[in-house]
């Protein structure tokens, strides 16, 4: 029997796609028995799974396993929760594949699955795969089964465990309804402290605000609740539990580079000369500071696969995205974890005895930039317009990184230009010292984008 996917929903890093519209339960089951003949052929037989709040997500999860029960898999099933828990599974159960059934940040109608194979990221090509298993309908076949196999305790216990802070937390948490809902609230039970946790009912519905924690709207509940309550911090999650966003004290948000800068001093005092990666988005303020503190910082690709396979090459212990991901290694498994690190934070926060989480913050390099630029660029434009800015810094002789799209240097700071993996846009980012540097990159930017017929405009 073969199958065919809707073209859009198999991704770089995912898949993803809007239910009854672009991704059905048939999907589910088919992507369920290509993945199956996958973990089958590569020898393995065990797959977890496991599922967040969405409303389509049980139907999913029950289309998945009858998939992978199919091609002859032995099913674990996690239950609702993170995605990062779903990865726990995967590693203390020894399994050989997991798929999460997860929206991540999307739309309440949207859902798609997250996959590991023998404990390291599925993506790319390995994603592809599965459309070309299906649509020959090459299956392997067998009799599988499904057991109920909950890690809800043990990855509850887990987060607990690596707390190491001396003294008292107030600290106001935001769920957005997502799916770290009911860990979050099993686990401030045992932390020492002060919690308020806001949304942490499970709503696929987010009737709250969207659990993206990359946008400052979402989090405007959260920095209110902090200043009303006198909070330490707070601390937010994405609708499927693997990127953080962190308030200080004063209600101000504290960005992804900046909260890996303070992860990467603490973690510098027990391993010296430790490489940390952050994505070529971030500031140029993280790389100083790491080399400061005597670490090696690396720049890397954006996208959560690629940061952890590249982790898994460098042996590095720590990791981060501007997005919100946060990867440690150092103590953990090394995957996406954003209720880990939170948990890493506080402790931090809880063991400093003279400063505030907003006084380190004001500490660091203060630099202006501009938000991340997004704009539309047709998929089969958006590779050609990087390579061509990028053939013409080459003939201009500028100094520029090109690992990703294309960061380029210059005396006032830097600017970035790199094709979205997952969507038809290009997006940018810029960064300076100053108001008047930041306003040449943008020019600077401008010009290159519309030697390519692309308009910046004062929207982006």
């Amino acid at each position: 029997m073969t199958h065919t996917f809707h073209p859009t929903i198999l991704r770089e890093y995912d898949i993803r796609g809007i239910v009854g519209e672009t991704l059905f339960a048939a999907d589910a089951k088919a992507i369920g028995q290509a993945f199956g003949t996958r973990i089958r052929r590569n020898g393995g037989h065990v797959v977890c799974i496991g599922w967040d709040g969405r409303l389509s997500s049980p139907e999913m999860a029950e289309a998945l396993t009858e998939g992978l029960i199919a091609a002859g898999c032995s099913v674990r099933r996690i239950g609702r929760g993170p995605t990062p828990m779903l990865y726990f599974a995967a590693k203390i159960r020894d399994a050989d594949g997991g798929i999460m059934v997860t929206g991540s940040h999307n739309p309440p109608n949207h859902n798609g699955f997250k996959m590991v194979l023998a404990g390291k990221p599925f993506f790319g090509a390995d994603i592809l795969s599965l459309g070309t298993i299906a649509a020959a309908g090459d299956f392997v076949t067998g009799e599988g089964h499904a057991v109920d196999d909950s890690v809800f305790e043990e990855y509850v216990s887990r987060l607990e465990a690596d707390y190491d802070g001396i003294r008292p937390l107030k600290v106001v948490w935001d769920c957005g309804n997502g799916a770290t809902g009911e860990v979050l609230h099993a686990l401030v039970k045992r932390l020492p402290g002060t919690h308020k946790v806001l949304y942490g009912e499970i709503d696929g519905r987010f009737p709250n605000h969207h659990p993206d924690p990359t946008e400052p709207h979402n989090l405007v509940a959260l920095q209110d609740n902090v200043l009303a309550e006198g909070a330490h911090l707070g601390i937010a999650f994405d609708g499927d539990g693997d990127r953080i966003g962190v308030v200080d004290g004063e209600g101000r948000i504290l960005y992804g580079d900046q909260i890996l800068v303070i992860l990467a001093e603490d973690l510098l005092k027990t391993l010296p000369g430790a490489t940390i990666i952050a994505d070529v988005k971030a500031s140029r303020v993280f790389f100083d500071e790491v080399k400061r503190m005597g670490g090696n910082a690396v720049m890397g690709r954006t996208g959560h696969s690629l940061i952890k396979t590249q982790m898994a090459e460098t042996g590095a212990p720590l990791a981060g995205e501007m997005s919100g991901h946060i990867f440690f290694a150092d103590r953990y498994y090394g995957f996406d974890d954003a209720l880990y690190a939170a948990i890493r934070l506080m402790g931090i926060v809880a063991r400093w005895d003279r400063q505030s989480l907003g006084q380190r913050r004001d500490h660091l390099p203060h630099m202006v930039n501009t938000p991340e630029l997004r704009f539309d660029c047709p998929e089969e434009r958006k590779f050609a317009v990087v390579a061509e800015v990028k053939a013409r810094l080459e003939a201009e002789g500028a100094a520029f990184n090109a690992i990703d799209g294309v960061r380029v240097d210059t005396p006032d700071g830097w600017w970035l230009l790199r094709a979205s993996n997952t969507q038809a846009v290009l997006v940018a980012r810029c960064e300076a010292a100053s108001a008047e540097g930041l306003k040449r990159l943008r020019t600077a930017l401008a010009g290159q984008l519309a030697a390519s017929r692309v308009t910046l405009t004062h929207e982006n």
